[in-house]
């Protein structure tokens, strides 16, 4: 059951994940999630860390797609200012956002990645979908109200699974043995 919840990889930060390693695991499309994966929860803006890791991956045909359960107007907001497709409302944990997404793209499943900071929602939609996953630590150490819950939880499932494989420890790279093989 707590398998469902287990990321193929887990990185620091979305950031260090670069087009090479991306390459060399065959990705040619990334899904990410907003908040505190991609920019702060509290923040609408970008960076100019997360304008620079969109315009490489850009550069080397990484298509990058934002998938958030937050509203249009929200994920639009920010995926306006990144140039970036997006899907709201993916209602995640469930597999509808995440398989809306892969459909709309020429990418088979294997060729995408998923790259969310909870594993509640973001890495057990995605494994339930079949896709490769990426946990990422929050870009702040606070959420809003309705993710606190979610924190308190996962925080159990991490003890679990971190205690049952001692492989499950943050890097800074995906080029490393995946977790879940």
């Amino acid at each position: 059951m707590f398998n469902s919840f287990k990321p193929t990889w887990m990185v620091e930060s979305i950031y260090q994940i670069t087009p090479e390693q991306l390459k060399s695991k065959n990705i040619k499309a990334v899904l990410t999630d907003l908040d505190n994966t991609l920019i702060a929860w509290n923040n609408p803006e970008a960076t100019e860390e997360t304008i620079e890791w969109i315009k490489t991956m850009k550069q080397n045909d990484i298509k990058v797609v934002i998938l958030s359960n937050n509203s249009r107007k929200r994920v639009k907001k920010v995926a306006t200012i990144l140039d970036l497709d997006f899907v709201p409302n993916a209602m995640k944990p469930l597999t509808i956002g995440f398989k809306k997404a892969v459909k709309k793209y020429a990418f088979d499943k294997d060729e995408w990645l998923m790259v969310g900071d909870q594993v509640i929602t973001d890495i057990r939609g995605a494994n339930e979908t079949g896709l490769k996953t990426v946990l990422v630590k929050p870009i702040l150490d606070s959420d809003a109200w309705n993710t606190r819950l979610n924190r308190y939880i996962e925080l159990k499932i991490m003890k679990y699974l971190i205690k049952k494989d001692p492989e499950m420890k943050w890097r800074d790279t995906i080029d490393v043995r995946r977790i879940t093989e």
